[in-house]
């Protein structure tokens, strides 16, 4: 796999999901929070967006509830490169309806290099970095060229398996 570098600017681009049952521990997160955040463009699900921006009093674009698609939305926007680090407080210990979306989402963060918090402590532990407001170089897999790369094979491939007819 080839890698590029990408600059992530100061003001980040954070994502912000949390199943019901977790929704109170994020709230008091993002309250605790809130100067940080607050310097910061926050993406987040339906009703996380929505109670965020309640308790926080900063604008939040909202994307729709979790098992709506917005686990989704939020999962193109990484893969679009519009999202530099994901905080999803989920809950481990009940399944959800849109469990494989939740997955989806996880993988993208880890397949685009996404910081991802998934708790409070991950959470405390990222944004106590100095990188979070920041600019940083961060690596990422050049999958255009990858793919670029696969289709030059496949035409290969098929021009291959023409010729030898």
């Amino acid at each position: 796999m080839e890698y590029k570098t990408v600059r992530m600017e100061g003001r980040k681009r954070i994502a912000m999901v949390a199943h019901d049952n977790t929704k109170d521990d994020l709230l008091a997160w993002a309250k605790a929070n809130r100067e940080t955040l607050a310097d910061h463009k926050i993406i987040a699900t339906g009703t996380t967006g929505y109670l965020l921006e309640q308790l926080l009093g900063i604008p939040v674009e909202r994307m729709k509830s979790g098992p709506l698609g917005g686990d989704l939305q939020i999962g193109a926007k990484i893969a679009e490169g519009q999202i530099d680090l994901l905080v999803f407080f989920w809950d481990p210990l009940e399944a959800q309806p849109h469990d494989p979306d939740v997955k989806a989402l996880l993988r993208l963060a880890v397949l685009w290099n996404i910081p991802a918090a998934t708790n409070r402590a991950s959470a405390d532990f990222i944004f106590s970095s100095p990188l979070v407001s920041s600019s940083y170089e961060q690596t990422v897999p050049d999958y255009e060229t990858f793919q670029k790369n696969r289709e030059k094979r496949l035409a290969e491939e098929m021009t291959a398996g023409q010729s030898d007819r």
